[in-house]
């Protein structure tokens, strides 16, 4: 069965971008980049929500293209552009489009469960909002976070109540606890952190 993986930087206040989707404050250098490339090259899908994927696909198509681009970012533009992608959106248009992406209207926990049981590698979750909507569906095996040595104020926090990122305004509040347990740790050089959690197995039910 393959795993839902969220991934995500943050400040060290806990958000995600700052106000007009700002995040110049990320602290991303040469070894945090290959980690990234070397961690999403082996998944099998990215799974993001319309404004995620806009953001990427105006950038990193032709990335490599830019003479002065360094080794990893031309290196993260062929993983990008080659690996499939499945974009939650009620405003795109269903179905194929450019860059290996399919377009999919709504999250259907069904659906996703189907998605993860097909054969290949993990699927990489990306965006705030569409994150809250998988949780909410407990649909997230693993979640990494990457702490950013910053403190930023105000912006737009990681984990939300609403699902904008899906074009919906569904409200997803929800008092389930999750348990969760930390199974790997790392500081990389320019003071990022990583804290990757799995979820906890449930308890047995006592016979």
């Amino acid at each position: 069965m393959r795993k839902i993986s969220l991934m995500m930087s943050v400040s060290l206040d806990g958000f995600m971008e700052s106000l007009d989707r700002d995040i110049s404050w990320h602290v991303i250098d040469e070894e945090l980049h290959q980690h990234f490339n070397d961690t999403l090259r082996p998944l099998g899908a990215f799974v993001d929500g319309r404004v995620t994927h806009e953001l990427m696909a105006a950038y990193w198509p032709t990335a490599d293209a830019d003479p002065d681009a360094s080794p990893v970012t031309a290196e993260f533009a062929a993983i990008w552009r080659d690996k499939p992608k499945i974009v939650y959106s009620r405003t795109l248009p269903s179905g194929p489009a450019d860059w290996n992406t399919t377009i999919v209207p709504e999250v259907v926990p069904e659906e996703v469960r189907a998605l993860k049981a097909q054969p290949g590698g993990d699927l990489g979750l990306g965006g705030a909002d569409l994150a809250a909507t998988f949780l909410r569906h407990d649909l997230v095996d693993e979640i990494k976070v990457y702490v950013h040595p910053v403190l930023i104020g105000r912006g737009k926090r990681m984990f939300l109540d609403t699902d904008t990122d899906t074009d919906t305004d569904t409200d997803t509040d929800t008092d389930t606890r999750t348990a969760l347990r930390l199974v790997e740790s790392r500081a990389f050089g320019n003071g990022v952190v990583l804290l990757r959690y799995e979820r906890m197995p449930p308890n047995p039910v006592d016979s």
